[in-house]
């Protein structure tokens, strides 16, 4: 168990930390820095969620201090349901008095347990993408929708893609990645055919499928996540359709292999370096950390992730002890001052790398990270392989 200060050194030496808790006073290490977690161990979205909480884990493993202060983390489940989530988010900062909310699973319930954390001035890491850039409150330590559709679009036209078929959620995810493959798909030339919808608790796509194999679409594009996600591919596989397969990084997860199964042979999809790290250049400045972070998650898992949505809970736990490190050791936890001065720290983040990417926050925007944060990979036979 470590206390924390993560910086480019740390994680590209070794697995170490940064033994900070020694030079801590007597009321530091008296205080206690508060996490409040949300994720979805319930419904539809738990998929993914369940994941995030094993991430979770391993983070607190790796780290349980930041100078000299335990870390308590408070953990709810949203049952899939955003507004679970802010009811969940505000009894985690009104009656648990917590100094940083992450989560949650899902962009519907992420942006709930936003908005109360704009409301209440409490600093938020989300571990999935943000809609908007207009909350002074809230990064993400997952890669902008932009980033992560723009270069499976970029595949496209290098495998001479005319017109791509699309199909996904009926939410705020759905429209997410739809908007942004008729940005990149304009921008290339590409003819979006279709806008095909379907609910995450839906057991069926065939109608969808078939309207969109109609229009003879060179590719299909989903906008679909965990489970769900694999709906699409299960009903245009049954219908005979034999076209390219393009996937985004919210399928890369085993029960979306297994689910999917022969379906989504070949599928090619963004998601982040983490998924194939020992398969990326020894110089690639995720995959030190990403190696640290592996290892952690065996410890109290049993057995390496799979997945991608464990990292990113991982990841934000990153920049939170990186953040907390910074505060001025004056200020306590559980005050209006410390959250303040918290959100600051997240936001003046530099150069942090994590197993997802290099983190650099900035007002006006929940993103922090850039390129480096995206890497095209192929399923094979049930494994991601890397397709640079």
């Amino acid at each position: 168990m470590r206390t924390l200060g993560i910086s480019r050194a740390a994680a590209t030496v070794a697995a170490t930390a940064l033994m900070l808790g020694s030079a801590a006073g007597t009321s530091a290490q008296a205080a206690q820095l508060r996490v409040g977690f949300i994720t979805s161990l319930s419904g539809p979205v738990s998929s993914i969620g369940i994941p995030y909480s094993k991430g979770m884990k391993a983070a607190e493993s790796y780290v349980d201090k930041v100078r000299g202060m335990d870390i308590k983390v408070y953990q709810l489940d949203d049952a899939s349901d955003p507004t679970t989530a802010a009811r969940d988010a505000r009894k985690l900062v009104d009656d648990d008095k917590v100094d940083v909310l992450i989560g949650s699973s899902g962009v519907p319930s992420a942006m709930a347990v936003a908005a109360v954390a704009r409301q209440t001035g409490t600093p938020m890491i989300g571990v999935t993408p943000i809609a908007g850039n207009d909350n002074p409150w809230v990064v993400t330590t997952v890669q902008p929708v932009s980033l992560m559709v723009g270069q499976v679009v970029a595949h496209m036209k290098k495998d001479g893609v005319k017109t791509v078929a699309y199909i996904g959620f009926s939410d705020s995810w759905g429209d997410l990645v739809y908007a942004n493959l008729k940005k990149y798909a304009a921008e290339d030339g590409i003819k979006v055919l279709t806008d095909e919808r379907y609910a995450r608790s839906d057991n069926s796509v065939t109608g969808q499928a078939l309207r969109m194999m109609a229009t003879h679409p060179d590719a299909v594009l989903t906008g679909g996540s965990g489970t769900p996600g694999a709906l699409p591919y299960l009903a245009l596989s049954q219908l005979g359709y034999t076209g390219k397969i393009y996937g985004t990084y919210a399928l890369i997860s085993p029960d979306f292999v297994r689910v999917a199964g022969s379906s989504a042979e070949g599928m090619l999809s963004s998601t982040g370096p983490v998924i194939v790290a020992s398969q990326l250049p020894a110089d690639y400045p995720t995959r030190a950390i990403s190696m640290v972070y592996r290892d952690a998650y065996k410890k109290v898992n049993g057995s390496y992730p799979d997945d991608a949505f464990s990292a990113y809970a991982f990841d934000a736990w990153l920049v939170l002890v990186h953040a907390a490190d910074k505060v001025d050791p004056k200020l306590q936890p559980g005050t209006p001052a410390y959250r303040k001065a918290l959100r600051d720290a997240i936001f003046a983040t530099h150069e942090l790398d994590g197993t997802m990417g290099v983190f650099n926050f900035h007002h006006g925007s929940p993103y922090g990270v850039d390129k480096r944060a995206c890497v095209i990979v192929r399923l094979e036979h049930g494994q991601w392989k890397y397709a640079p």
